[in-house]
């Protein structure tokens, strides 16, 4: 059998799930039966998905001119805040972003570590209140 009619057929067996499930005898698993507790991934594998949410990240934060106008190293922090937190809950971030609009960048650090996120992540966030500051 040649691989591409390999593949077709462990598709149709093996089905696909984006999101980890347990199979038939308790592994988790994902995608076309990627068994994680005993293969995991692999580096590469790890990488490919932190490029591809790095791009998700990127494209959903471009949307937003209070992300597009502001320097390199604010975007840097709000990427990194956007990859943690997803873009639901960073925009939650009202007055961060308020003060981002505004060009207030020591005033959007403060509300960056004047938060429950800040308590979660400890040096992260202090990473990206320093970043933030330096706007």
């Amino acid at each position: 059998m040649y691989i591409d009619e390999m593949l077709s057929l462990l598709k149709k067996y093996e089905g696909f799930s984006r999101h980890p499930y347990l199979d038939t005898v308790g592994k988790s698993t994902i995608g076309f039966g990627r068994n994680l507790d005993d293969c995991g991934i692999s580096l590469e594998e790890a990488e490919h998905l932190l490029r591809n949410d790095l791009d998700r990240t990127w494209k959903e934060l471009m949307q937003f001119p209070w992300f597009v106008t502001q320097p390199g190293n604010v975007k840097d922090a709000l990427i990194n805040m956007c990859f943690n937190l997803g873009i639901k809950r960073l925009l939650t971030f009202t007055k961060m972003i308020e003060a981002l609009k505004n060009k207030d960048y020591t005033e959007g650090a403060i509300e960056v570590l004047d938060s429950k996120w800040a308590s979660q992540v400890g040096d992260r966030a202090k990473d990206v209140a320093l970043m933030m500051r330096q706007g």
